[in-house]
């Protein structure tokens, strides 16, 4: 599966717990800083696809990782996101960590296009989030 985005990211001392090794939910602040970083890039940002979109927001639904092996202060983090799955009302994203060729995290989310309709909100149509960010 082709990578659709990434960011390296520096690993420093305050993202590490006592034993020097990443804080596992700075995996999940990546996770989503990538995300966003990919709507900015792609369609204007989160802020301006809702507003194109009448969303209220592309929001987490579910998500999991696994960590084969520890990354520390120093290391420089590749973090890959693929988009691998395209839903009717959901978009299910991959992400890979590697430093220097060894992967460090491996993990997914779903996420959902929250739309406003009868004074509740409601998944919406992810094709027209797809279509928005063309070319995926």
């Amino acid at each position: 599966m082709a990578v659709d985005f990434f960011l390296d990211i520096p690993i420093s001392f305050g993202h590490c717990d006592p034993a020097g090794i990443v804080f596992y939910p700075n995996y999940y602040r990546w996770f989503d800083r990538c995300f966003h970083t990919f709507l900015q890039e792609r369609g204007g940002g989160h802020r301006a696809l809702c507003a194109k979109l009448d969303a209220r927001g592309i929001g987490l639904m579910d998500s999991g990782a696994r960590f084969p092996a520890p990354a520390s202060e120093g290391d420089l983090m590749t973090l890959s996101m693929t988009i691998a799955e395209w839903g009717s009302k959901t978009l299910r994203l991959a992400y890979e960590g590697q430093v220097s060729g060894r992967t460090v995290v491996e993990g997914f989310e779903v996420r959902g296009m929250f739309v406003e309709r009868d004074g509740r909100l409601r998944a919406g149509d992810m094709a027209e989030l797809r279509a928005a960010l063309s070319g995926v």
